[in-house]
């Protein structure tokens, strides 16, 4: 007898109510929404605006272009056991994407594994910080109690900004990462931090 192939996850809804404008510490607007399938081609281009540095900081590797592959499972989410919210601003040729925020399913039960990017002139303004909080609030709102994340251990912001709006339980290094386990800070006191 042939075994009958499950029948595939259902994805949820796009969840808009995620979506909000925001305005960072320069006063620009920007609005932080979950990622749709279509926005495939704005990672390839994203990928395609970052440094070396920054590149090298979140995929832990520079390639030449952000593979299509790539950009398709990336772009792809169930809203549920995989989310990413993006950060966009209308540029000179149309919308952009300048900063991602996500998790994964991580190895550990009940953890998930988060990355950012933003696009290196977005840095500095507050972009990272309010992204990953929306993604926290997103977490938290589906559940997720704990986190995980894998540095550089020379990211000084990515390192700062976990210091700043989580509460690291357990870190440890091993041949330059810096694995950081931990859970979402009361958002008084991240606000506070």
């Amino acid at each position: 007898m042939t075994p009958v192939a499950a029948p595939p996850a259902l994805r949820a809804p796009y969840p808009q109510a995620l979506a909000q404008w925001t305005r960072l510490d320069d006063g620009a607007p920007v609005l932080i929404r979950p990622i749709r399938a279509d926005d495939a081609d704005r990672l390839v281009a994203l990928y395609a605006r970052l440094s070396r540095t920054s590149a090298y900081h979140r995929f832990f590797t520079v390639l030449p272009r952000l593979p299509e592959a790539w950009a398709r499972r990336l772009a792809d989410v169930d809203y549920d056991r995989r989310l990413a919210l993006v950060a966009e601003r209308e540029g000179p040729d149309g919308v952009a994407l300048i900063g991602v925020a996500r998790w994964e399913p991580a190895d550990e039960p009940d953890t998930v594994e988060v990355a950012l990017v933003v696009e290196d002139p977005w840095q500095g303004h507050g972009l990272g910080a309010r992204l990953f909080q929306a993604l926290l609030d997103a977490a938290a709102a589906r559940g997720v109690r704990r986190y995980v994340a894998y540095v550089l251990g020379d990211n000084r912001r990515m390192l700062g900004l976990l210091a700043r709006l989580t509460e690291v339980e357990e870190r440890t290094i091993e041949d330059g990462v810096v694995r950081l386990r931990f859970r979402r800070r009361p958002l008084e006191a991240a606000r506070a931090g």
